[in-house]
């Protein structure tokens, strides 16, 4: 599917070790602590169930236990799914924001299933024990037991989320429309929480539980109004962003530069996106996630973006002195992940944006392969032979078509081009189905899963 189209060859300069004082590789061990803290969690949990419960007696019994404790297990994964989208600084520049959203889309899988088993089991349980029908049990439960009317209400809405996030369904939604119809979670979390206390047999005069329970909420409610409401508020009185240019790049592709007040207090790192909100007809609704295309500058931003969808595609209509809400920068696609001395840079389609700012600013010996569909696709091209030439790097374009010059993008391929590649730090960045054949290229080569740094931002 490729082929070399140019080179840029140049001496390269010597190897220099990563910026003194970067840890060498955060994300794994504050993954590992995360992870370690959520299961933490659900023991704690599941011992309340345990310290609560003095026997299990029957069949009813025992399926209202497990009820119970699918209840509790959903009721902490509702919380722990708003953390992991909080958009907190720490979580989000360590752990990554494409992992926190795999967590986030695996716990949605679990709150779901959860739920589900909780509310058949309970129903199922309750029956048995009053001797009643299920139906009758059902508008029993639902319209005479407190806070259950609502309950139900946001369960419905939690299966209809999941049912929208499957991923058949998710392909034919728009970006603005998926991210606008899991606002929708909110209203579930707040609809369900009131039912977990007066009605969960293990929160029922237990006033130690139900303090825990409202600390939880209450702290990651805390989090989620600070981080995605007022500190985006605070930032857009202070930086009062703007759409300087709007220029052409390439077919499909445009530039938008973005200026403001005091932008280097952002602290904005190459490799890192913003979530952009353009204050233009038919934009202002929907907060899109693009990479900074160069390193930021005290005086502008920079995004380069192909029009993919109807958000996309107006970018290039924009007019200079549209407003601006920006939101990060996130992301930990960045130098504090780097290992090795040498570095490749993989980039495909629009995917080169955070890899271009990579390529102004890492130290030390870095190449960089770009691949696109066709030669005229090739996005920023001048200003990375420039790049190239500056620091002695080597550029490798390749190109789908011609048909006649196609190759594919396997571990034999890139050895050619990189022939160390075994010893480098791999930045990757591209459509999914491009950055799942380059990982298995990669790994194909004896490159290490650790070395590897990716961030996807397909939802």
């Amino acid at each position: 599917m490729a082929t070399t189209v140019h080179d840029r060859r140049a001496t390269a300069p010597r190897a220099r070790p990563p910026a003194p004082g970067a840890p060498p590789h955060p994300p794994l061990s504050v993954a590992a602590l995360a992870q370690l803290a959520i299961w933490a969690g659900a023991a704690a949990v599941l011992a309340l169930w345990w310290s609560d419960t003095t026997s299990v007696v029957g069949t009813a019994g025992w399926l209202t236990g497990a009820g119970r404790i699918t209840g509790l297990l959903a009721g902490y994964a509702c919380a722990v799914l708003l953390l992991l989208m909080a958009r907190v600084p720490v979580l989000d520049r360590t752990i990554g924001s494409d992992r926190l959203a795999r967590w986030h889309a695996m716990g949605g899988r679990y709150v779901v299933s959860l739920a589900l088993a909780h509310t058949l089991l309970i129903i199922w349980g309750y029956a048995l024990t009053s001797h009643t029908g299920v139906v009758d049990q059902t508008t029993t439960l639902v319209f005479h037991y407190p806070d259950l009317l609502k309950g139900t209400i946001g369960f419905l809405l939690f299966l209809a989320t999941g049912v929208l996030s499957a991923r058949a369904a998710r392909r034919r939604l728009s970006y603005e429309t998926w991210h606008l119809l899991h606002f929708a979670t909110y209203l579930a979390v707040f609809l369900v929480f009131g039912h977990q206390l007066s009605n969960g047999a293990d929160f029922v005069g237990n006033r130690p539980a139900q303090l825990a329970w409202y600390a939880l909420y209450g702290g990651v409610a805390a989090l989620l109004l600070w981080f995605r409401f007022a500190v985006p508020a605070r930032r857009a009185l202070r930086h009062r962003l703007w759409v300087s240019e709007v220029r052409p790049e390439a077919p499909g592709v445009v530039s938008v530069y973005v200026t403001g007040d005091r932008l280097d207090e952002l602290r904005a790192e190459p490799g890192q996106f913003f979530r952009w909100r353009f204050l233009a007809p038919g934009l202002w609704w929907a907060a899109n996630p693009y990479s900074l295309s160069a390193a930021a500058h005290p005086s502008f931003l920079r995004i380069t973006v192909k029009a993919a969808g109807g958000h996309s595609e107006a970018l290039a209509r924009l007019k200079p002195g549209t407003r601006v809400l920006a939101e990060g920068p996130y992301g930990a696609l960045t130098a504090r992940r780097r290992r090795a001395e040498k570095v490749l840079l993989l980039g495909g389609g629009v995917g080169i944006t955070p890899l271009r700012a990579l390529f102004e600013t890492l130290p030390g010996e870095v190449t960089l392969i770009y691949r696109a569909r066709r030669p005229e696709d090739l996005a920023l091209r001048a200003e990375l032979d420039q790049l190239a030439a500056a620091r002695g790097a080597i550029v490798h374009y390749v190109v789908d078509e011609p048909v006649e010059y196609s190759s594919p993008l396997t571990t034999r391929a890139l050895r050619r081009l990189v022939p160390d590649l075994a010893e480098r730090d791999v930045y990757l960045c591209g459509p999914p189905g491009m950055a799942e054949a380059a990982q298995r290229a990669l790994r194909g080569a004896g490159v290490p899963r650790r070395r590897i740094h990716h961030e996807s931002f397909a939802f």
